[in-house]
């Protein structure tokens, strides 16, 4: 008798309120996607192909925040199928730029952005996956870091924990000899209180970290803000408070501690 092959692990690949950036990740995985699709089996992907399975689900990534009230339902259907969910990039783990809405009256943005606002149907909030369904990973950035990526599914596939960062970006700059562009440069940048994982991407280029991967673990954001807003005769970038305001709030706007950070200033 034949020995049957055994089943590979069902994907499923989600949008939601976002730039389809982090889906695009996994597409310029390039060479690594062909082991990926032989090591699966794709079953929902609108992205790549047209394609689709029914649920339960493996493993299923989640990209984009919830701005309506149909995708709402759509997550809980999908949280239901899935039996691991990851959420993937700065909307679905805290609301991406969109979320900017949340602090302010939606219906101005609606009213300045359509001919006819009255057709639109949206939530006035712009909200995280982790805010509506349980989530058991998370992966930062806009977009996210493919190596991360390949890391956390080669992971789930052979069924291991994924081992992900918590720690400050700062932390990169020094494993990669980076001079810090704050110290050397008076250049504005959110690295110590932003979570590793894009490899030091823009120190490396001389520009101050935008804050990407979002908040890190036990992060100062008050004395961050107190020294990019001192003047460069005393070390600091000479922010005022909008500049500030701005920085916080940016690519996870609605993250908790940048958020707060950025109303103190505005």
């Amino acid at each position: 008798m034949a020995t049957p092959t055994p089943r590979r692990p069902r994907l499923a690949v989600w949008k939601f309120a976002s730039c389809d950036g982090c889906q695009l990740s996994l597409l310029d995985c390039e060479d690594e996607l062909l082991a990926v699709a032989g090591a699966v089996e794709i079953a929902y992907f609108l992205e790549a192909t047209r394609a689709t399975a029914p649920g339960p689900y493996d493993v299923s990534l989640v990209e984009g925040s919830i701005t309506t009230a149909h995708d709402l339902r759509r997550l809980k259907t999908i949280r239901r199928r899935s039996k691991v969910l990851v959420t993937i990039g700065a909307c679905a783990t805290s609301g991406g730029i969109q979320a900017l809405k949340s602090m302010a009256d939606a219906g101005d943005y609606v009213r300045a952005v359509y001919a006819h606002p009255a057709f639109i149907r949206t939530l006035d909030t712009s909200t995280p996956i982790a805010d509506h369904v349980p989530v058991d990973y998370e992966l930062r950035g806009c977009p996210i870091d493919r190596g991360q990526l390949l890391h956390v599914l080669t992971a789930l596939i052979q069924g291991r924990q994924p081992r992900l960062p918590n720690y400050a970006a700062c932390v990169e700059c020094k494993r990669a000899g980076v001079v810090c562009v704050m110290v050397a440069k008076g250049e504005p940048c959110l690295g110590p209180v932003t979570q590793a994982g894009c490899g030091a991407l823009c120190p490396r280029v001389g520009r101050g970290c935008y804050g990407c991967f979002g908040p890190a673990e036990g992060m100062n954001t008050a004395a961050l803000a107190a020294h990019l807003q001192t003047s460069r005769d005393h070390g600091g970038a000479g922010l005022d408070s909008a500049e500030t305001r701005h920085r916080f709030h940016l690519f996870n706007a609605n993250a908790p501690g940048f958020r707060e950070e950025g109303q103190r200033h505005g």
